[in-house]
């Protein structure tokens, strides 16, 4: 039995990986903070199957501990301030957390002498980039304290193999959806609960930027294919892995596909024009190179991947938002 860390664990992608893991038959402990009101561990009917260690990464000694006492065979780095809005307003908190939180686990795991460590970054620390689309051998050019707080502890963490031999793997996924995501700034989960609501979905922009959309189980999957890869002396430590839904979409695309699948005519308005401030205009990766490695490949289309999120919202009413009409 491998005994897996998932750091964040009660958040939406780590949650889903922690459900993958114990299906595989690991022991699985997650560090984060104190459970939120709808963790995603309890969404995931695992709360009362993992180990949580309640540790804030901003404080190393404590994750020292955590990681020192476990004795575990891969650790999955997850737990970040993932939102760009607030990174904005308080680009000190997301440096502490994404930047020096990241290097105090690495530090930790190198004392430890741990066989796999796998670092989430993000295809937005590329940074805005004419040359589309992102791949792993270009240049990190962050423009906003989001993309730069991902950028350095992507460079940190790649800077672990080659001076201490500790196996670290980066992932720079697409933006990754599915239901019991709770962030309802993003997209997709505002939209669906909109329509589901019946209020018209709206946009901060004018539906022209694109973006690269990734199923949740395919990100999953696409974990522990990069888990396979560094394990055991393979040829994934030292590495960068892009995974993406293999296209990009117009967020007017997106939102339309919404409506339809919803079979409501709740048209989106758009409030915006171009792109909001702080966030990327164009933006998608190439998998190429995860998928010739591992043989990942993403099996969830966006029109499949809407539907199963738009259905697990509707299961689940008590997690959408309430509106200023609803609560009146």
């Amino acid at each position: 039995m491998k005994r897996a860390l998932v750091t964040g664990g009660h958040g939406f992608v780590a949650s889903n990986l922690a459900r993958a893991l114990l299906e595989r038959g690991d022991a699985v402990s997650v560090l984060d903070l104190a459970p939120p009101p709808h963790s995603g561990l309890a969404l995931q009917g695992i709360d009362g199957e993992v180990e949580l260690l309640e540790v804030d990464l901003r404080d190393a000694p404590a994750v020292e501990a955590a990681i020192s006492s476990g004795e575990f065979e891969v650790v999955f780095h997850l737990a970040a301030q993932t939102l760009v809005g607030p990174a904005m307003a308080d680009p000190t908190q997301t440096f502490e957390v994404n930047v020096r939180g990241t290097w105090s686990l690495l530090e930790a795991c190198r004392r430890a002498d741990l066989p796999a460590v796998i670092v989430a970054s993000s295809d937005k620390a590329y940074g805005p980039s004419d040359e589309l689309p992102y791949r792993e051998t270009m240049r990190l050019r962050p423009a906003s304290p989001y993309e730069a707080s991902k950028a350095a502890a992507d460079a940190i963490a790649l800077s672990y193999p080659p001076s201490f031999g500790l196996p670290v793997a980066v992932t720079r996924f697409a933006n990754i959806y599915g239901g019991g995501d709770p962030n309802f700034s993003r997209l997709i989960p505002e939209a669906i609960a909109a329509v589901l609501d019946g209020r018209r979905p709206q946009i901060r922009s004018d539906g022209s930027p694109e973006r690269d959309f990734l199923y949740v189980s395919d990100a999953v999957a696409a974990y522990l294919a990069v888990e396979h890869a560094v394990g055991a002396g393979g040829p994934g430590a030292g590495e960068a892995f892009n995974a993406g839904g293999e296209r990009p979409y117009a967020v007017a695309e997106v939102l339309q596909t919404i409506v339809d699948v919803s079979g409501t005519d709740l048209q989106p308005e758009f409030l915006g024009t171009g792109n909001p401030a702080g966030e990327i205009d164009r933006q998608y990766v190439d998998s190429t190179k995860l998928r010739e490695l591992t043989g990942w490949r993403p099996e969830v289309d966006l029109r499949d991947g809407l539907i199963r999120t738009l259905d697990w919202y509707r299961d689940h009413a008590e997690l959408r938002p309430v509106s200023a009409a609803q609560a009146g």
